[in-house]
Formats: structure tokens, C-alpha cells, sequence
């Protein structure tokens, strides 16, 4: 069903990977990104967003990082670290959110960056991106695939190739998850990372107080997705139309009444695009998988 799911093109590209091969191609003078990410057909908002930073990151205009926390707190901490004092465009709640504007961070420990807006693990990724060569035992996932993702960029490079891409395990085991659920009615689904939070939740795989402790950085996405759950399967509960503009959620909640055979009402459809351009497709086939 894996390889059914990649090759009829429901699941999309890995965003937290390509960004990382981006970061690395940007900061070592090669084009490669540019090319793989000109060439894609469906490209989700953030690796939209990558490839036009990548283009102004090139210029003097401004960094245009959209509503990509990642990208922007890669791009900034390369900005500080380099001395380069780029500025950047933000859209949407990315603007809204409270993100460290320290530069003196880029000579911190790993230890201590993982400490900043609730705990995210995107600024320590930074530092290892831009050189820092610290070792975490236990690291927080995104900082494994971090480690991983550099291993794999250098091994290539010194093979005289380029990197490989992946497709987004994360999207993939949800996919698998909701099949087993629609079809079977259960599911062995084990949440791995925050990214896993909204859909353990909505089929009551995990709790708000559980996601908490274990994701602090929850708080500080494009919602506070442990509020946004909640007010989100309470709206559905009752039938009210569904508000959020957080993709994570919008995923959730729909695979939700999918699996209930209830009708939702979703105002902000669109949202989805930002991680899972084909979103919509697989929900209308899904039966049928």
C-alpha cells in the first residue's frame, strides 16, 4: 500500500527534508534545489516558499519566507551566523508568532537552543546546518533527521552526486493510519513527533495533556494546536462549521468525519496545500484505495 499510496501521487514530498537539502545546497554554492524544485509538478506552500527564498536569498531584496517557521528560523540563524543581515518577508501567523531574535544564539550550545520558543528543534538544526559539529544523545526528531539529512547531503557530495529526495514518511503513516481506520475500524498508529499530534487526537489515539508534555512546541505552530484541537473536534461534535486555518488540523478533523461519515463544514480549504497538496484527492479516493 506504500508504494501504491507514493506512486499514484497522493502523498507529497518530505518539506522538512528538501528544506534541509536546500539549506545545505544554498550554503555550499550549489543549484541543485533550484533544479529538483523547478521540475516538480505539486509543490506544497512551504517548498514553494523555499524555492523563493532561495532565488532572494541570491539578491538584495528581501527573504520571502511565507509562513514557513523552519525556513525562517534556518535562513535567520545562516543570516546572523554569516554576518549577512538579511531581512525577511513573513505571511500569515507567522508574523504573529513569538520567535527568539537573539542573534547571539549562533555561538550557543545545542542544549541551550533547544530551550527557545517552546522547545522547538529548529534552531539547534540551524546551528548543525551552519557547522556545528555538537552531538545530542536522544535527539528530538527533528534534530535526528537533522543529523541524518547532513550525513546523507555529504555522502552524496563526496560521491560526486546530488541528494536524494524523500516523501513524507509522516503524511505516509497517517495515510496508512486513516485506510486502516475507514476500512478496519483500528489502527496500530504510534505517534512519533508533534507533527503527529492533530491526528492522534482527533481519533482519541492521544490526549491534549499527553500532547503537552510531550511537545511543548505545539503551543507555537501555525496555531496553538493543543487549543486548536480541541476547539476544532468541539465544533465538529456540534456540527459548526470549522474555522481553523492550521493545515494540520483541517487534515485531522476531515480524515475525522471521513471516517464517521459525517459531513463537515471547512471554511478554509486551501490551508492544506502548505504540507499536503493532495489532500483533497486522497480523501475522495480513499474508499477506494
Amino acid at each position: 500500500m506504500k508504494e501504491l499510496l507514493i506512486n499514484k501521487g497522493y502523498i507529497p514530498l518530505d518539506k522538512s527534508w528538501i528544506i534541509r537539502m536546500g539549506m545545505l545546497d544554498l550554503l555550499n554554492g550549489y543549484n541543485d534545489i533550484l533544479n529538483f524544485l523547478e521540475n516538480q509538478k505539486e509543490l506544497g506552500e512551504d517548498l514553494q516558499a523555499l524555492r523563493s527564498a532561495i532565488r532572494d536569498w541570491k539578491t538584495n531584496k528581501p527573504v520571502n519566507v511565507s509562513e514557513s517557521g523552519t525556513l525562517y528560523r534556518f535562513l535567520k540563524f545562516a543570516s546572523w551566523k554569516l554576518g549577512l543581515k538579511k531581512e525577511f518577508i513573513l505571511k500569515g501567523s507567522l508574523k504573529n508568532r513569538e520567535i527568539c531574535d537573539n542573534p547571539k544564539i549562533v555561538s550557543w550550545p545545542l542544549k541551550e537552543l533547544l530551550k527557545l520558543d517552546n522547545n522547538t528543534s529548529q534552531w539547534a538544526s540551524a546551528s548543525v546546518l551552519l557547522g556545528n559539529e555538537e552531538k545530542i544523545e536522544n535527539p528530538p526528531y527533528k534534530l535526528k533527521l537533522t543529523y541524518e539529512a547532513l550525513e546523507h547531503w555529504k555522502t552524496a557530495r563526496r560521491q560526486g552526486k546530488t541528494w536524494e529526495p524523500r516523501y513524507d514518511e509522516t503524511i505516509l503513516k497517517q495515510a496508512l493510519a486513516f485506510l486502516d481506520l475507514i476500512k478496519k475500524g483500528k489502527t496500530d498508529f504510534k505517534s512519533e513527533q508533534a507533527e503527529d499530534y492533530c491526528f492522534a487526537r482527533a481519533f482519541n489515539l492521544m490526549t491534549k495533556e499527553q500532547g503537552k508534555e510531550l511537545w511543548p512546541s505545539l503551543e507555537g505552530h501555525e496555531s496553538n494546536r493543543l487549543e486548536e484541537m480541541e476547539k476544532a473536534m468541539h465544533d465538529f461534535e456540534l456540527g459548526n462549521m470549522i474555522d481553523s486555518k492550521d493545515h494540520r488540523v483541517i487534515q485531522s478533523i476531515v480524515m475525522l468525519g471521513k471516517a464517521k461519515n459525517k459531513e463537515i463544514k471547512i471554511i478554509f480549504r486551501d490551508c492544506v496545500n502548505k504540507s499536503w497538496p493532495q489532500f483533497w484527492k486522497f480523501i475522495e479516493d480513499a474508499n477506494n484505495l
